[in-house]
């Protein structure tokens, strides 16, 4: 009696085990799931990290970009400087 009941309780054993790996919390398929879910959020992180990049660059533009658009505003409009002589060079 001994000798059969040994076998069918570790049998038992890993049937249980098995069932939680397969079907329990932080079985394989929720960690799948999950691992999914993690690699959305890196490429959702990804793009906002790329937009907070862009909208830096523009930021920046706008708090030095005061020469570029002077610069625009004299060679496009012909914007002069008070007391400033405008003298152009025809090629």
């Amino acid at each position: 009696m001994g000798n059969r009941l040994l076998p069918a309780i570790l049998l038992t054993l890993l049937v249980v085990f098995q069932g939680q790996l397969w079907l329990g919390k932080g079985g394989i398929p929720t960690v799948s799931e999950l691992e999914r879910k993690l690699q959305e959020q890196h490429t959702a992180n990804d793009k906002a990290r790329l937009v907070n990049e862009q909208l830096s660059a523009e930021i920046n533009d706008l708090k030095e970009g005061l020469n570029m658009v002077e610069e625009r505003a004299r060679n496009e409009l012909g914007m002069v400087k008070p007391n400033e002589i405008y003298v152009q060079i025809a090629k």
